[in-house]
């Protein structure tokens, strides 16, 4: 009877250990899901990249037609007429569809005017203006241009902005089947990451294409006259100096005779005291010598 107490304890045993096991084990298998679940995002994210990269590095960089060449010229001279020099050069930077970028003119002296000008041409234009604005010139003083070839340049950002693209798709993908608050929050700040990366290729493109589809050209021009001295008609005319000298000389009569007659007009009654005391003064000393003798 013992024996059979002892063993039904020992099943009850066994069978309590294998339930606990069973639930460590489901327990064990919960947590490797949620472990899975929270690096999916990760891993996935991850393969995307290397795969955009992988294909980045086996894709040829793509062709553009032509070249794209950034030109700069500067052109210094000596011109006869700067206004007109300056004029026929505006007339022509509109004739070909360019725009002035600055435009100055400097007066050192009554024999010296300088200007300045920058202006941007098309850059098939770019050698008729150059000829164009040498032809308004006296003389050539300095001729100085300038290429920068940035087609690997332009080429590498295109192919940098296709991957940026791609991950972005991605990313929005990830986004769109994200139920997790964590993986949204990551995918978000990764969004924002690629999407202000590919602004900032798209800047340096869009800026890449202005400055090779249109060319810059600075012109300094100088207008030297020289002024010779004339003989003016006013120093030859004699009689009108001489009327302007009569004129002058009875002014200052007219004003010197004004002047003494305000004078003894307007000090009269001063005079007339005075001339009262001196007469007085005279007969007195008169009649004294009169009395002595």
């Amino acid at each position: 009877m013992k024996k059979m107490f002892f063993y039904f304890l020992f099943l009850i045993l066994l069978g309590f250990l294998v339930a606990c096991s069973a639930d460590e084990e489901k327990l064990s298998v919960s947590e490797m899901d949620r472990a899975s679940d929270s690096v999916s995002y990760v891993e996935k994210e991850e393969s995307a990249k290397a795969e955009v990269e992988d294909k980045s590095e086996e894709q040829p960089s793509e062709a553009i037609d032509g070249r794209m060449i950034i030109h700069n010229a500067i052109i210094r001279t000596n011109v006869k007429e700067l206004a007109k020099a300056q004029s026929n050069i505006e007339h022509k930077v509109k004739e070909y569809g360019g725009y002035i970028v600055e435009s100055n003119v400097y007066k050192e002296d009554d024999q010296t005017s300088n200007g300045h000008m920058i202006v941007r041409i098309p850059e098939k234009y770019f050698d008729t203006f150059l000829y164009d604005a040498e032809g308004e010139a006296s003389k050539v003083l300095e001729r100085n241009v300038t290429g920068q070839d940035v087609t690997e340049q332009y080429v590498d950002l295109t192919s940098r902005l296709k991957s940026k693209r791609v991950v972005e798709e991605r990313l929005l993908t990830f986004m769109k089947g994200a139920e997790k608050t964590e993986d949204l929050l990551k995918i978000s700040s990764d969004l924002a990451s690629v999407q202000e990366e590919i602004e900032v290729i798209v800047g340096k493109m869009k800026y890449l294409e202005n400055q090779s589809s249109f060319s810059t050209i600075e012109l300094v021009m100088i207008e030297n006259r020289v002024i010779i001295p004339g003989i003016e008609n006013n120093d030859l005319n004699t009689w009108e100096k001489t009327k302007k000298q009569l004129v002058t000389s009875t002014n200052a009569l007219l004003a010197a005779g004004s002047a003494i007659v305000v004078f003894f007009i307007g000090n009269l009654p001063v005079f007339l005291i005075l001339g009262v005391i001196a007469f007085a003064v005279f007969w007195i000393i008169k009649r004294r010598r009169l009395e002595k003798r």
